[in-house]
């Protein structure tokens, strides 16, 4: 295949075992977790966890990922979609609120024949770095409940300077506006767990609370009312991160100017505390207890 899935619109080949596009990725499933996860919003994770499926690989690969090893190395075990459709009815048995499929872009048409196989009747979840096209969306149209996108840089600046994407905003406020449009208004059941909706996560980085007061704007300028946002201060500087300015957590002076203007924008949604700027919230990859 020349594959388009991305933004990048790489048109690389890639075959069962091996591509040469941006994310170096083959067209046969790589994932390097299977397992509940607690650790996420409140409408997603609840109280039982998320079904979590971390997919090897990404189309972003930020400097700063804390999933380095599995965003840029690639690190996981092959799966075929009979494989997967088993282990979400593992998921599914253990009683998670959600199934989440975690930096899935590359894998598209191969969740889609997972979904053929078995599909779950808990929301599906898509956690995505928001750099998607609306046209690999609208495959996912009617098949994903819940979209929980990031949303990043605002400048083409730090796009390109964090993950070679000076497009990045451009590409994820048409996503995420396509993502809302097939959600519609956030739905919630009696346990409080998302079951159709849209909602955004941005991570403040050090030194750029400017850049976040700009994203919350645009939601409040262009998104319905409703669409909850979650708002993050976990940075940790990983990778081996050199960039100016992003080797530090960020202040709480930092944290507190971009929580005051998204309260006073009047944008629902969730916050974290301090505490969650840690290491040990990384899940671990690869071993044979990642996998259910």
């Amino acid at each position: 295949m020349q594959c388009t899935l991305c933004p990048r619109a790489c048109r690389a080949e890639r075959n069962e075992s091996t591509g040469n596009g941006f994310c170096q990725l083959p067209t046969t499933m790589r994932i390097a977790r299977i397992a509940p996860h607690l650790w996420e919003e409140p409408p997603i994770s609840g109280k039982n966890g998320t079904g979590a499926v971390f997919f090897s690989g990404c189309t972003l690969r930020c400097a700063y990922c804390q999933n380095a090893d599995i965003s840029h190395r690639n690190a996981g075990r092959p799966f075929t979609p009979r494989e997967l459709a088993d282990s979400l009815r593992r998921l599914e048995d253990m009683g998670m609120h959600t199934i989440s499929f975690i930096t899935a872009t590359p894998y598209v048409p191969q969740i889609l024949e997972t979904l053929d196989i078995y599909r779950p009747h808990v929301p599906l979840v898509w956690n995505t770095s928001g750099y998607e096209t609306v046209e690999t969306l609208r495959m996912l149209d009617g098949v994903m409940d819940v979209y929980l996108p990031d949303l990043k840089h605002r400048s083409e600046k730090m796009g390109q300077l964090c993950a070679k994407a000076s497009n990045y905003f451009a590409a994820t406020s048409a996503a995420i506006t396509e993502m809302v449009r097939q959600t519609g208004t956030p739905v919630y059941d009696e346990n409080g767990i998302m079951t159709r909706g849209t909602l955004i996560r941005h991570l403040i980085l050090p030194g750029l609370t400017s850049e976040s007061c700009q994203l919350l704007d645009w939601v409040k300028e262009n998104l319905p009312e409703g669409v909850p946002v979650s708002l993050m201060r976990q940075y940790i500087p990983c990778n081996n991160v050199s960039i100016p300015g992003l080797t530090r957590t960020i202040t709480n002076r930092e944290y507190i100017r971009v929580r005051d203007h998204m309260l006073d924008l009047g944008l629902p949604g969730y916050l974290q505390e301090p505490e969650s700027a840690s290491e040990d919230f990384v899940p671990v990859f690869c071993k044979d207890e990642s996998f259910v």
